[in-house]
């Protein structure tokens, strides 16, 4: 539980950093304060808390479960901070936290499972829904009229994803730029997808989580363990595949011939006795 603070904290205080050493175009100026504090460290110990809370607030909506009693956390917290004589031990706090978060994550995870299989399971049977071998389902919004990729292609796509209860965890379509990206290196559900498509296509994906992020999910939770995905993909354009060309090694150069050692000198011939 210590270190869940202290990941909070520090994550709002590098917040805090970044923002600080972001240039400016403008000067920014102060907006007016409802309360103004006596000395410096007041004022930051407040902002500090602020920082914190607003961050804590986003952080609680991620427990598996999605209950917290606030109040309750607060006064601990307030507690722990002062030192004060603590309701729990903090051995016991630790290890309560731990099992509780293991067994609500283990509760989240088989009903968020069991919603997409049930969502999966009607949305095959609804008009014009495709299911191929792996599973994966698919509707054809526009059907294209260019070549077809495949898995080892480079692709071009505009997309929206989102979860089955209709939120948006991404859109390059909103960000108004299409994404590039190797057709093996996504999940397998956009890898099978995709390559049903023709240039020019749009279609609507429903991805199972064994063609998605699995049961880990991903996006540090916006997209859940066990997560059936929605992808709406329009194909812009493909790029081949080509094979790396390969660079041969220049040939080694030849041994230089060893110079042929010089012939031996004749010995000189004996003069003739007199």
């Amino acid at each position: 539980m210590k270190k869940t603070f202290l990941m909070i904290a520090a994550f709002a205080l590098v917040f805090t950093a970044a923002e600080a050493k972001s240039p400016k175009k403008t000067e920014v100026k102060a907006a007016p304060q409802e309360k103004i504090f006596t000395n410096s460290v007041d004022s930051m110990s407040y902002a500090l808390g602020l920082n914190l809370g607003a961050d804590f607030a986003k952080n609680i909506k991620t427990i598996p479960g999605g209950q917290c009693n606030v109040d309750l956390l607060i006064k601990a917290f307030s507690t722990a901070m002062k030192g004060d004589s603590a309701l729990m031990a903090k051995e016991f706090a630790n290890t309560y936290f731990r099992s509780y978060m293991m067994a609500a994550q283990t509760k989240d995870a088989a009903a968020k499972k069991e919603a997409g299989e049930k969502f999966l399971a009607e949305n095959k049977t609804k008009e014009g829904v495709k299911t191929t071998a792996s599973g994966l389902q698919y509707i054809v919004l526009k059907e294209g009229t260019g070549v077809k990729p495949k898995d080892v292609d480079t692709v071009v796509v505009h997309y929206t994803g989102t979860l089955i209860d209709g939120t948006k965890f991404d859109s390059s379509v909103d960000r108004g730029e299409p994404i590039t990206f190797p057709l093996n290196g996504v999940i397998k559900g956009w890898t099978e997808g995709v390559q049903l498509m023709t240039v020019g296509s749009k279609y609507k994906f429903f991805i199972p989580y064994s063609l998605g992020y699995g049961e880990q999910g991903a996006g540090n939770g916006v997209i859940p363990p066990y997560a059936t995905l929605v992808f709406e993909v329009e194909l812009l354009n493909v790029k081949p595949y080509k094979e790396p060309v390969k660079v041969e090694e220049p040939a080694k150069p030849a041994e230089d011939v060893k110079a042929a050692k010089p012939a031996a000198k004749k010995a000189p011939a004996a003069k003739a006795k007199k």
